[in-house]
């Protein structure tokens, strides 16, 4: 555990940003901040190390960013991912090169070396959970569970795909159910080091690839509606999921890790605003691409980034107000990622009718060019340093 249980006496310290939510997104942020000689809090509601459902696949245009923060992922043992390959409802499938290629490293792994890092930077890490924001006189109150209040400048909201923030803040997504549940094991077996699969059944996908040590990761996401027809995971794996040949010999040859798979329901891919009630969004909080796009990890690790930047110049003067600093973050936020997010809907939604996804295989058979190209479309750039 590298976080403090609440309540803590914080109150000597002037925090210039808080920080809802230690994951991938909110660390990065937080290291980052402090890099700048900037007072940082995050407050994230469980202790480190831990696991979560994600496919644990981080494309390399992370690498220089990572570096910056002084994470070298593959001296904690990631895999280098160079290959692809992808496999339709009905058993048809295709293999080619990752445009810019990978790495696998499981949230356990990663998310603690990043905890760690920033406490070492001098971070205060805090276990509690967010209740309140509110924003009054150009300030911030955060208060959480355990009852004390936090006064800031600057928040980041890095709280994950649903919180009871979203709640509070009436965001337009919190309203609607979403009709996704996604599962996440580990197992023991043989599979490719430098393979991420991608295998298709009805109503869903399954992602693969290894993380350290030789595990290997799946994680699938599927329709709730179709999933409780079943009385239980091992009957909708052996009902639906095995239907595709590939994953059923996965599933078949290989041993598991965890006692009982993670689950996660609720997620929502509906359009979120980047920043809400002055608070600036990052990761899953701002945004999710769908998970068959292989990419949610590294969106959260470059959002980090863009709102760091403008943090830091909007703290030192060089932004000249908090409304020309949301504008820049949105416009950002919007360049980087808005492409992305509508590319994900649009393969998703082919991927979701076995006739249209036999029918892109089809034309990415028929023409090589094609899947480089929606690789590239969901992904960016190797990320520039300042």
């Amino acid at each position: 555990m590298v976080l403090e249980k609440a309540p803590v006496d914080l109150s000597s310290s002037k925090f210039d940003v808080i920080i809802i939510g230690g994951g991938l997104a909110g660390l990065s942020a937080a290291i980052h901040l402090s890099k700048s000689q900037l007072k940082v809090l995050v407050i994230e509601k469980s202790s480190y190390p831990k696991h979560k459902v994600c496919g644990e696949y981080i494309s390399n245009e992370v690498l220089p960013y990572l570096d910056f923060l002084e994470i070298h992922v593959f001296e904690l043992g990631a895999t280098a991912i160079s290959k692809f390959e992808m496999s339709s409802q009905n058993n048809k499938s295709l293999k080619a090169q990752l445009p810019l290629g990978g790495f696998g490293i499981s949230r356990y792994t990663l998310d603690e070396a990043l905890a760690l890092k920033a406490k070492e930077k001098g971070v205060s890490l805090v276990m509690d959970t967010v209740m309140d924001v509110t924003f009054q006189s150009d300030l911030f109150t955060v208060r959480t569970k355990n009852g004390q209040d936090f006064n800031t400048k600057i928040v980041i909201g890095a709280h994950g795909k649903r919180s009871n923030i979203d709640r509070s803040l009436k965001r337009d997504f919190i309203k609607n159910k979403s009709p996704y549940l996604a599962v996440k094991t580990h197992v023991n077996g043989d599979f490719p080091d430098d393979l991420v699969a991608l295998h298709n059944f009805k109503g869903g996908y399954c992602g693969v690839s290894k993380v350290e040590n030789g595990i290997i990761n799946l994680c699938y996401i599927t329709n709730y509606k179709a999933f409780k027809q079943y009385k239980d995971i091992n009957e909708f794996q052996q009902e639906v999921a095995y239907k595709n040949d590939a994953l059923k010999n996965i599933f078949k040859s290989t041993s598991p890790i965890f006692e009982t798979p993670l689950t996660i329901s609720q997620i929502s891919f509906e359009t979120k605003n980047p920043v809400e009630n002055h608070i600036l969004m990052c990761g899953d909080s701002a945004a999710m691409i769908h998970p068959l796009c292989g990419n949610g990890m590294s969106m959260a690790i470059r959002s980090a980034q863009i709102a760091s930047e403008l943090i830091i110049d909007y703290l030192q003067r060089k932004i000249e107000s908090r409304l020309s600093l949301e504008k820049a973050y949105t416009q950002q936020w919007n360049k980087e990622f808005k492409k992305r997010l509508r590319m994900g809907h649009l393969v998703s939604k082919l991927f979701r009718s076995a006739y249209l996804s036999e029918f892109m295989l089809f034309l990415v058979r028929a023409n090589r060019k094609i899947l480089p190209y929606i690789i590239k479309r969901t992904h960016g750039k190797p990320m520039r340093i300042r």
